[in-house]
């Protein structure tokens, strides 16, 4: 199906729920069924789809009526739309990168996120947090999909994240002295609770769903520390405090232990990364309740590529290969610990579309394939705090639903094969 008429489909489903006219239904078959809530999967369900939204779940194949439409995924696992709770549709790594800071404009970053969006959604991801962008584009890219303009996942967007002078989201960094400049607020760099406030209400004003903060340096950016501290606690509360006051949760990229612990003790809603995470770390996560969310593919990416020559600048090259190996072990000592974990790529860094390698990654380092899959879909949900609407498949919840020949549960790999992508009620992937 083309992308001209999945976005009519949106659109006519839109003017026919405006006029009040109830849309044939849709009914999946699904030979087994993972619904993001069982601990296993259960055999012949029957999907009842109007509107957009899943309005039953019943056993066995029902007999559709004359103007229902059926979809037969008899020989699937069908599941919840799954969810990527770390992105960066904007832009994606390559050997030229740093050169297209100058080389590219907002406008060509905001048509790549359009292609990367799709690849994603194609991928069997129904909906994603982005984790910092350029030029804000992902906002507008969030409302075009919203409108049915272009395919792509549901994104909720930081926008511009968070840092301070010299931190690693300062996209100053590594520039000559004359074009360094002085950013402030408004290009995400704050060095004062003051500045905090006014960073977040410019996002507010932007039109961003949540804010990201860089607690502590990283492995990309043009600067020699990867993991030092760079929030005080105090900026970590003050960004904190005004968050709640618009409703954004706040997420915390942090690679180095102390500006983790700053983050918990400061309010943040996840750390991302968390390579050098302690045993103190993992006590504040589990006392307060912060989620997790690893990234392991990245570090398995930067890794490699940290092999090769010319791919990284030098300064990011030693970075990228002493972090990168270790984050997936710091998932496994974290899981095993009882830490909550949702799932999460950094999809940007590596490839767009390749998203699912995290689960067998995760599976590598002891979680069960379920728990993987959960991680994805419930957990995700309850992180961005809309469970109740996405997730799982029960009545309610909107249609995201994704299918694989075979069963993930017994080879998680399988999840890199998605044969069927349905957002909302309209159907983007089906390769029958």
């Amino acid at each position: 199906m083309s992308r001209w008429c999945r976005s009519l489909l949106v659109s006519c489903g839109l003017c026919l729920w405006a006029f009040g006219l109830a849309e044939a239904r849709t009914i999946i078959h699904a030979g087994h069924l993972i619904d993001g809530v069982a601990a296993e999967a259960v055999a012949e369900k029957s999907l009842i789809i109007e509107n957009g939204r899943l309005v039953e779940v019943l056993d066995g194949f029902v007999t559709p009526r004359a103007d229902d439409e059926l979809i037969d995924l008899r020989d699937h696992t069908v599941l919840p739309g799954l969810m990527d709770m770390h992105t960066h549709l904007s832009h994606q790594g390559s050997r030229q990168s740093y050169l297209e800071r100058f080389q590219l404009s907002p406008a060509d970053f905001a048509i790549l996120s359009v292609v990367y969006a799709e690849r994603t959604l194609m991928a069997g991801f129904t909906t994603v947090r982005d984790l910092g962008d350029v030029g804000n584009v992902t906002i507008s890219l969030r409302k075009a999909i919203e409108r049915g303009l272009v395919p792509g996942p549901r994104i909720f967007t930081a926008g511009q994240s968070l840092a301070t002078t010299g931190g690693h989201a300062d996209r100053s960094n590594g520039l000559r002295a004359d074009l360094q400049g002085d950013p402030g607020p408004k290009e995400g760099v704050v060095n004062s609770p003051g500045d905090a406030a006014k960073a977040v209400r410019q996002r507010y004003k932007d039109g961003a769903d949540l804010i990201k903060i860089t607690a502590t340096g990283g492995v990309l950016s043009l600067a020699k520390n990867g993991q030092n501290p760079q929030f005080t606690e105090e900026l970590i509360a003050a960004v904190v405090a005004t968050a709640e006051d618009y409703g954004f949760l706040v997420a915390a990229h942090a690679h180095g232990a102390e500006g983790m612990k700053r983050a918990i003790r400061g309010g943040v809603r996840s750390i991302e990364h968390g390579t050098y995470m302690d045993a103190e770390v993992i006590a504040l996560m589990k006392e307060h309740g912060t989620y997790y969310v690893p990234t392991i593919l990245a570090g398995k990416f930067v890794e490699a590529k940290s092999k090769e020559d010319d791919y990284f600048p030098a300064v990011v090259r030693p970075k990228a290969a002493a972090i990168g190996p270790l984050i997936q072990e710091t998932f496994g000592r974290a899981y095993r610990a009882g830490v909550k974990i949702a799932f999460g790529t950094d999809s940007g860094v590596s490839p767009h579309g390749e998203n699912a390698k995290e689960f067998e990654y995760m599976v590598e380092a002891g979680m069960s394939p379920m728990e993987a899959i959960r991680a994805a879909t419930l957990s995700a949900a309850e992180l961005l705090g809309i469970s109740e609407d996405v997730g799982t498949l029960q009545a309610g919840r909107r249609a995201d639903v994704v299918a694989v020949r075979g069963n993930p549960l017994d080879d998680i790999r399988l999840l890199q094969q998605l044969h069927f992508v349905m957002k909302d009620g309209v159907v983007y992937r089906n390769d029958g």
